[in-house]
């Protein structure tokens, strides 16, 4: 990480803390691993930029990688009374036990990706000085799970770069998804959706991970061996040689059972891709308006004939595709900027620092 430093020692706590740190410092704790090329995940992409923006803009920005509660624990022993954290929410959420005690003498941000909807995270969340949340669906849902105070939540919609246009192709056969394939993302509903389809001319390329869940990806690709259907599976991808996989894309394919805003739709239209997608969480905010229409087709979650009816007639009908076309360029022009979001999270940072 070009910011900040990783620190995973351990050491005790001094029972006295009179240092404090100059404002604008902030320690931002995050899961190990996330540069890892080979685990790309929108939650990795989000705190990198987040880190890297905070830092442009003036703010001292200490980073520390943990692997678990005990490496938690001793990041957050170290740091004087009224150090301002930022936690990432897949370490903070499971963890009252390390945070709460904690949370008497520092001032803790916690920033949800994706809610645990559980106890735990109840505990963690009361505790925090401020919460972030990715989108205003994941805003609600927590407000609608916790007895939270609204003031508290603050939104921090992620960002997109600045992308060139796909071009597309006159039939709309190249089709594409980018998720990593594990059963949260439904590859296997993709599958099955594809495999109803009656005509051919088409092309699937999924672009993601297939170590998380070796079984169920192997599980997935033996259906598309089985079935005889044009779908390839490349792994993850990163910087050009995704960004070459957007543009000789004409439509992009989200089947989640579960979204709490989903990066990649905005990935899409930031090149002017239309999506088909499941209407799960924060997936419609994320796809938004385009010139007063969707630049998309949102079908039920779990639903592959659903799934296999939308993508059937986006191939089926040439004004259909001309249509979502025109609305995902209208909608590019106003997709949010990464400044943007590291604006949000630092207004966030400046309440929670105040005393």
């Amino acid at each position: 990480m070009s910011v900040g430093s990783t620190e995973l020692t351990r050491e005790r706590r001094r029972p006295l803390r009179r240092r404090r740190e100059r404002a604008g410092s902030v320690h931002f704790v995050v899961p190990e691993g996330i540069d890892d090329a080979t685990c790309p995940s929108g939650g990795n992409t989000y705190d990198r930029r987040v880190c890297r923006g905070l830092a442009s803009h003036g703010w001292t920005v200490h980073t520390n990688e943990v692997t678990d509660d005990a490496a938690l624990a001793a990041v957050l022993a170290r740091l004087p009374d009224g150090a301002l954290v930022l936690l990432d929410g897949l370490v903070a959420s499971p963890a009252p036990h390390v945070l709460v005690p904690e949370a008497e003498r520092l001032r803790l941000v916690v920033l949800v990706h994706m809610p645990l909807a559980d106890e735990r995270e109840r505990a963690v969340l009361s505790a925090a000085t401020a919460v972030v949340t990715t989108s205003d669906w994941t805003r609600r849902a927590l407000l609608q799970l916790y007895d939270l105070a609204a003031d508290r939540l603050r939104v921090a919609e992620p960002g997109v770069g600045r992308a060139e246009l796909a071009p597309g192709t006159a039939d709309g056969g190249a089709l594409l998804s980018v998720a990593a394939v594990i059963p949260g993302k439904g590859h296997d509903v993709l599958v099955d959706a594809l495999a109803l389809l009656r005509r051919g001319g088409w092309q699937c390329l999924c672009v993601g991970s297939l170590e998380r869940d070796r079984v169920f990806a192997a599980a997935v690709r033996d259906r598309v061996a089985d079935g005889g259907l044009d779908i390839l599976f490349t792994g993850p991808q990163t910087g050009d040689e995704l960004g070459r996989s957007y543009r000789e894309a004409d439509v992009l394919v989200l089947p989640s059972r579960g979204e709490t805003y989903g990066m990649v739709v905005t990935e899409a239209l930031a090149r002017g891709l239309p999506v088909v997608a499941a209407d799960v969480g924060g997936v419609p905010e994320a796809l938004g308006h385009g010139g007063g229409a969707r630049p998309g087709l949102l079908v039920p979650p779990d639903d592959p004939a659903a799934l296999a009816g939308a993508l059937r007639a986006w191939l089926d009908d040439e004004r259909l595709r001309d249509r979502l076309r025109r609305a995902a360029r209208a909608r590019r022009a106003a997709l949010p900027a990464w400044s943007q979001t590291t604006s949000a999270v630092a207004g966030a940072l400046a309440g929670a620092a105040r005393p």
